[in-house]
Order: C-alpha cells, then sequence, then structure tokens
C-alpha cells in the first residue's frame, strides 16, 4: 500500500464508510505529518452579527461551508420555555446572525428546528428564536417544528454504546449541517455543548441514552456531522442546567466560538466554566474515536 492509499483508508474507516482496519505497512507517523492541528475561531463582543461575522471572518467566511443552492440546517437549543435572558436556550440573535450569513452565502433553504423538552410552540416563541428567524423575512428561512414522520432509523457502524437510533431526516440529509449549542451546566454530563446538542434531532426515548450518555453521544456523532460548530458562550448557565430559570445563574460573557472540529470546539468551551476538556465524558469518548482533538494544545485558536 503506498502512502495516498494508506491515508484513504484511514479516513474512509474514521468515518465509519469502511469496517476494515486499515494495514500498517508504513509507519503511522505518516499520518500524523497530515494531520494539521485544529483551528477555533473566537470572538468577543455585544453585537451578535459582528461576532457571528467574526468567527466565521477567521475561517474564510460563511462561503468556506455554504455553497450556493445549499440546503442548510442551522440547530440551535430551542429545548426550553424559556426567555433569553434565562441561558437555557441558544441566543436568538447568535442564531438570527447565523441563518442570515447563510442566506448571504447563497443557501436554497435555511432550516431551523429541534426537538424541545417543553411543549414546542411555547419554546419556540419564548426563547425568541422563531421571532428572530421570522424577522429576517425571506422565505428560503424557515423555522420548523418538529415532524414525527421526519425521523428515520440510522445505523451507527461504529457505535458501541449506540449501534442503531432514529435521526431528524433533514438533519442528515442536508448540504450543510451547522450546529449552533448554547454552552451551560447540565445535571448529569457536566456540561451541554455541540456533541450533546445533537440530542435534539433524535427520536425515540431520548432518556434510555443517559446510562451511557458520554459515549452514546460520542457514537452519535459518528453519523451526525456537522461541517461546522458554532457555540454561542454569550450568556452561559452556570448552574441549574440544563432547563435553568434563575438569571442569577448567569453569567454575560458575550463569546462566541467556532471551529469545523467539534471536539476541539466543546473542549475549548469547558475551559469557560473553570474546567478541563477531559472532565466531559463525551469530549474524551469523541477523542478516543478519532472524530477531533482535545488537547488544548493542539488546538490553534484564532481571535482579532
Amino acid at each position: 500500500m503506498d502512502r495516498r492509499q494508506f491515508i484513504r483508508e484511514i479516513f474512509l474507516w474514521s468515518v465509519g464508510a469502511t469496517l476494515t482496519i486499515p494495514r500498517f505497512n508504513i509507519l503511522p507517523e505518516a499520518l500524523a505529518a497530515e494531520k494539521q492541528a485544529s483551528l477555533l475561531s473566537l470572538a468577543k463582543g455585544e453585537d451578535s452579527a459582528a461576532l457571528v461575522a467574526q468567527v466565521l471572518r477567521q475561517l474564510g467566511g460563511m462561503a468556506q461551508f455554504v455553497r450556493p443552492g445549499d440546503r442548510v440546517v442551522v440547530k440551535p437549543n430551542i429545548g426550553w420555555d424559556r426567555s433569553p435572558e434565562q441561558g437555557a436556550n441558544t441566543n436568538p440573535l447568535i442564531v438570527k446572525a447565523i441563518v442570515a450569513q447563510a442566506l448571504e452565502a447563497g443557501a436554497k433553504k435555511v432550516l431551523v428546528f429541534d426537538r424541545t423538552c417543553n411543549e414546542q410552540r411555547r419554546c419556540y416563541s419564548n426563547s425568541g428564536i422563531e421571532k428572530a428567524v421570522n424577522e429576517l423575512n425571506d422565505p428560503r428561512a424557515v423555522i420548523e417544528q418538529i415532524d414525527q414522520r421526519k425521523f428515520v432509523p440510522v445505523n451507527i457502524s461504529r457505535g458501541t454504546a449506540l449501534t442503531k437510533w432514529e435521526i431528524y431526516k433533514d438533519a442528515i440529509d442536508c448540504d450543510c449541517y451547522i450546529n449552533v449549542p448554547v454552552a451551560k451546566h447540565h445535571g448529569l454530563s457536566g456540561l451541554t455543548l455541540g456533541l450533546k446538542n445533537s440530542m435534539g434531532v433524535l427520536g425515540g426515548n431520548r432518556g434510555n441514552l443517559h446510562h451511557d450518555l458520554g459515549q452514546s453521544l460520542a457514537d452519535l456523532a459518528t453519523v451526525i456531522r456537522p461541517r461546522l460548530t458554532i457555540i454561542d458562550a454569550t450568556r452561559i448557565l452556570l448552574r441549574n442546567g440544563p432547563q435553568g430559570g434563575d438569571v442569577k445563574d448567569v453569567k454575560k460573557l458575550d463569546t462566541l466560538i467556532a471551529s469545523t472540529d467539534p471536539v476541539a470546539a466543546d473542549a475549548y468551551a469547558a475551559t469557560l466554566f473553570g474546567m478541563q476538556p477531559d472532565a466531559i465524558a463525551s469530549t474524551v469518548a469523541a477523542y478516543k474515536l478519532g472524530l477531533g482533538e482535545m488537547d488544548l494544545a493542539r488546538i490553534k485558536i484564532v481571535q482579532a
């Protein structure tokens, strides 16, 4: 096997396209030499549109991720019947700015949705996200309530805790999936960040995942593959998550994190809570699956 073929087989194996373990007839260091440091874009400020523009610009702009004619999913956290000030959902102004950027890049359609925990209509309304998307007044931008008929069974070939689950069809069939979680405390997982936000595209009884949540989220990440993760840390929920409720539990950071590497994004976001990346089980499990970088020293952070 030549070096090019070796790298190709490693790639196919890593994304689950083949179950054949690559043959190491050349030194694995050759692959390490090919791997570039994960890039993470960081921006701070009070203007949501400017924040989004800055983190995207440092990654080459939205045109790097959305092509003209693409069907795009922007997946925020809209899970809770809470106001933006309570920090339980993604900041609606951040969502609005991301959708606007995708439209400007030429998206044919931008779909925004979440499978909520509280009553869906109230979550969409009280989070402010429904209003923010509709304010764009563009028929290509659609905020859609979950349609139960769109959940389809998906085999998770690389999964260990999970080998099959129902996933929302639009999340896996779109041309570009942009994951936009809010950074917050979670009573079971410690924090809920990008990998945890994938639960909003799952059908079935999601409570069954909690017995091995970290590994389950990593397994899901082998099939739910965002082209871009943007973590909203404009307000972070320090306590009583994921639902929150008391604004005293919220800290205003005016920070946005973006990366094509979902593990790196979660790893850095943990530090905003005074935690190390290895404190979050899903980050460790996803790293072990080769889905991204969790070593902060190996992540290139860019900030204007």
